[in-house]
């Protein structure tokens, strides 16, 4: 496995052609799913011919350094979901999005906020990144106290999009974090 990040409890890796599978399954579970599509599983032809290929590209355009990465248990290699450090596709490098979907199983043990500050680290230390983003719905609690653990700062309220409008709690829209390399030296 080619490990891209560490942490005391975790292992990120690439995502390869062959996972398709694990983010079928991830995505097929409403609770996953409940603030990101109201609970409906993607499509797995989504998956396989759209989202994975789109990964795997964004290793290359991002050499390696930034994307979506694979979580596995370090004990017992468990599959437990994905994290994200990367830019917006038409971006700028410097300032990347901070992101996360775990499996139900993997929820309320720590596992988001350890990654997350490996991010971070890696992010600011490594790799030449200005500034960390990370976007959710106002309602969803457990993604905005990992964001305020993480010493991010809510910046601004953001507009429930049109294919969301059904969600339960899209009405009062969604908010954006950030934390800036200063801040993070600062924390």
């Amino acid at each position: 496995m080619d490990t891209y990040l560490e942490t005391e409890r975790l292992t990120l890796r690439r995502f390869t052609a062959g996972d398709a599978d694990l983010l079928i399954e991830l995505d097929s579970d409403p609770a996953v799913m409940r603030y990101l599509s109201g609970g409906e599983a993607t499509a797995p032809e989504i998956i396989r011919e759209r989202h994975l290929p789109y990964i795997i590209a964004g290793y290359e355009k991002w050499d390696g350094d930034l994307g979506l990465f694979a979580a596995y248990e370090r004990d017992g290699g468990a599959f437990i979901g994905w994290f994200c450090l990367r830019p917006k596709a038409d971006g700028p490098r410097d300032e990347a999005e901070l992101g996360y979907r775990l499996r139900q199983a993997s929820w309320g043990v720590g596992y988001a906020t350890e990654v997350s500050q490996g991010l971070l680290r890696k992010g600011f230390a490594e790799l030449g990144v200005r500034m960390v983003w990370a976007e959710t719905m106002t309602v969803n609690r457990g993604s905005r106290n990992v964001m305020e653990k993480l010493s991010m700062r809510l910046v601004d309220t953001i507009p429930t999009p049109p294919d969301m409008e059904t969600i339960e709690g899209s009405e009062h829209g969604g908010v954006r974090y950030e934390i800036t390399k200063e801040q993070w030296e600062q924390r």
